[in-house]
């Protein structure tokens, strides 16, 4: 049903100085594998096979990772190293690649409506922020969960997950009401509000279900928080004229963007999934 899943992957990463200087965040390791290639497989696990990425300046690392390597793979050919490739060589098969790319860092909602030539006006799509890095070892994906509920519900979804008061002014947070078991109706979102403003501890993290009407919703928003477009302010819009649900997703997630997130994510994976 969801299709096409699209990759924002054009920030600058900038709390990984200097190691981000010439390499994309999104291609740091987790163990061996970059983190933008664990979020395919995951978009993978809940149906997708098209992959549309918003790339930037000094992204090529990201490209060339979903294409073929000749002399690397004719250098392990036979070999018990060419073993080591057969993840990279399944989504290279099963997947096909778009890009484009953001020109300029105006927020997340930009970012997401310049894929609109990738994944177009007539179906709904998938978001994933790759360096939010979500596990769920006992049951299904996090995109997975969305896609199942998005089936029920025919309707744009955010995964919400609570947050301490300290961090609230990280992120999204919704308003809502619960209709069943960890899902909200959403009455309204705020970007990085102050705690004694927020109107929950429910913050949204980088996974989305997003019907094609956003984008004349995001075309129409208004730099927001920080002078970016947000994609929250369009969600907000579009809760108002429709239905948003926030969906408390089963699992666990690690916010690779923070180097504590990102040690967090390396020794979970260390100890669980070599």
């Amino acid at each position: 049903m969801i299709k096409k899943c699209l990759f924002p992957a054009a920030g600058y990463g900038t709390r990984f100085l200097p190691a981000t200087k010439a390499m994309p965040k999104e291609m740091l390791p987790i163990l061996t594998k970059p983190l933008i290639q664990y979020g395919v497989e995951e978009a993978m696990d809940a149906g997708c096979d098209i992959m549309a990425i918003i790339t930037g300046r000094g992204k090529r690392a990201i490209t060339d990772h979903f294409d073929i390597s000749y002399e690397l793979e004719q250098q392990i050919q036979g070999s018990p190293k060419e073993n080591l490739l057969k993840d990279i060589r399944k989504v290279m098969d099963k997947c096909t690649f778009t890009y484009t790319r953001q020109n300029e860092m105006k927020g997340l909602g930009d970012a997401i409506y310049k894929g609109n030539v990738l994944v177009g006006f007539q179906s709904p799509f998938a978001v994933i922020l790759a360096d939010d890095l979500c596990v769920n070892p006992n049951g299904d994906g996090i995109l997975k969960q969305m896609v199942d509920l998005y089936a029920k519900y025919k309707c744009s979804i955010v995964a919400i997950m609570e947050v301490p008061e300290c961090d609230i002014s990280k992120y999204g947070i919704i308003e809502g009401k619960e209709i069943e078991n960890g899902v909200y109706m959403v009455s309204n979102m705020v970007e990085k509000p102050e705690t004694k403003n927020a109107p929950s501890n429910l913050a949204v993290i980088g996974r989305y279900i997003l019907t094609p009407d956003i984008f004349n919703l995001i075309k129409d928003t208004k730099p927001g928080k920080n002078g970016e477009i947000q994609i929250t302010d369009a969600l907000c819009e579009q809760a108002k004229k429709g239905m948003v649900l926030a969906y408390k997703f089963k699992g666990r997630r690690f916010d690779c963007g923070s180097v504590d997130g990102f040690v967090e994510a390396t020794n979970y994976f260390y100890k669980n999934l070599k």
